[in-house]
């Protein structure tokens, strides 16, 4: 689904509906395998139905929600099998995202970034969780955006979604999730010093950290 804001156009009802339904699902806070409602959840957002079945057509296109035919729509499951498939792309494209967006970054994303940076800075290990997970999908989404290439923004978006719903099925095992995040330090000074060498080389460390975080709490 396009994003207005790209353009400096309002976002549709159909573009906010898919925004706020898909951090839902990608933070879990719609469960694995339960069923979407979707007069509920045009009453929730205050929103007509036909923007929010368009939503959970697209999102079902990126595999966040699954529809049955005489079932209804349902929130995909996480699968860890998948895990390996994920890291497969993500491990090939997020650097080239990471050096794309050092090369050409624009003032206003580079000052975006380096506020991220900051937000990062005084992010500490008595975050919540979720709070966390969220500042890190801040991060991932404003790095794809900064590449000023929509294919790729759009594809890795996709991917990081995919890769958050297994983060936050494991939170309660994960031990150093701050330290994880704050990974995102180095990579965001690299992108905004021009760096893309660097930043190509951190981005491919922290997709290979999160495959290994993961695979060493199941």
């Amino acid at each position: 689904m396009t994003t207005s804001a790209v353009s400096g156009e309002a976002p549709s009802f159909a573009e906010q509906a898919y925004g706020i339904i898909r951090d839902r699902l990608v933070m879990l806070e719609i469960r694995p395998g339960a069923p979407i409602n979707d007069d509920q959840l045009a009453r929730e957002l205050g929103l007509g139905r036909t923007p929010v079945r368009e939503a959970l057509k697209h999102l079902e296109r990126e595999r966040l929600v699954v529809a049955y035919p005489r079932r209804g729509t349902f929130a995909t499951e996480v699968n860890i099998t998948d895990l390996g498939h994920i890291s497969e792309v993500r491990r090939q494209l997020e650097p080239v995202a990471a050096a794309a967006a050092a090369q050409r970054a624009t003032a206003a994303d580079r000052a975006a970034l380096g506020s991220l940076a900051e937000k990062l800075r005084s992010a500490g290990c008595k975050s919540v969780s979720a709070d966390l997970m969220r500042l890190d999908m801040q991060v991932h989404r404003a790095v794809y955006a900064a590449t000023h290439n929509p294919y790729l923004e759009d594809t890795l978006v996709r991917y990081d979604n995919l890769a958050t719903r297994i983060w936050c099925l494991f939170l309660d095992r994960l031990t150093d999730l701050a330290g994880h995040i704050g990974e995102h330090g180095d990579l965001l000074r690299a992108i905004i010093d021009a760096d893309a060498d660097r930043a190509a080389e951190l981005a491919a460390a922290h997709v290979a950290h999160f495959e290994q975080a993961i695979r060493a709490a199941l």
